[in-house]
């Protein structure tokens, strides 16, 4: 698909690190599906590029319920056309401890960050497929590899993704679709600054005092390797995980 222009979906779009990879990925030539269940701020994002010259359009939907996926992918397809490179960036987060985590709040947890990663790529998977072409990137969490405690139920919905991630580049790769996970550190987003701001994580300057590199990422840093995985360069790279986290020990 060198000489082919790519049409994206970046869902949980509207802000952090969705916004940056949907500005990265429109950088890169392609057009973006900015998708968020906030119809503001995916409205702001798709704005934002197309007043740069970008290609971009706004769509709302829950990725944990089928029929809005549906519906969401279906508008972008019909303005853009076929989907070839899929960011599952959407991802609530939660605070409990494990004992208090009742079962609508796990529910909850799973439904967005992993149901809606398999909803997502189900729906916009016979695009790729009937390309020969495709490019899938799940963002899953530093959380999944060494744990968080009061974050059972997000670990294991980000720890989810990185074994659907590996699952699925075995069986998509015979049909030329590259599947991949990142794994961010601590990012410097609105839901980690909520967090900070709520005492539910320690001060920043505690946080990042033993990292390598001493400080929060940035969203753009994660966009760019995102911006990889969807290259023509990463054809021969799949079912791979790529922290992009300071150089924090696993």
């Amino acid at each position: 698909m060198t000489d082919t222009l790519k049409n994206a979906l970046v869902t949980g779009a509207g802000v952090g690190m969705g916004a940056a990879i949907s500005r990265r990925l429109a950088e890169e030539g392609m057009s973006v599906g900015v998708l968020d269940i906030n119809a503001d701020t995916a409205a702001t994002v798709a704005q934002a590029i197309n007043s740069t010259g970008g290609r971009a359009m706004p769509v709302v939907a829950d990725v944990a319920d089928r029929d809005q996926v549906a519906q969401a992918v279906a508008t972008i397809r019909e303005s853009l056309g076929p989907i070839s490179v899929l960011v599952n960036n959407a991802g609530v987060e939660n605070f409990t401890a494990f004992t208090e985590i009742d079962d609508v709040n796990w529910d909850r947890i799973m439904a967005v960050n992993l149901k809606g990663a398999y909803l997502v790529t189900q729906t916009v998977l016979p695009d790729m497929l009937k390309q020969g072409w495709g490019r899938i990137i799940n963002i899953s969490s530093f959380g999944a590899q060494i744990g968080a405690a009061n974050m059972v139920h997000y670990s294991a919905s980000k720890g989810g993704i990185i074994a659907m991630t590996r699952s699925l580049a075995q069986e998509l790769g015979p049909s030329g679709i590259t599947v991949n996970s990142i794994a961010p550190g601590f990012i410097d987003t609105p839901m980690a600054r909520r967090a900070i701001a709520g005492n539910k994580l320690p001060p920043v300057d505690q946080m990042v005092r033993s990292y390598p590199i001493p400080r929060m990422g940035r969203p753009e840093e994660v966009a760019a390797a995102c911006a990889y995985f969807a290259s023509e360069d990463a054809g021969y790279v799949t079912a791979q995980l790529l922290g992009v986290n300071g150089g924090t020990a696993v």
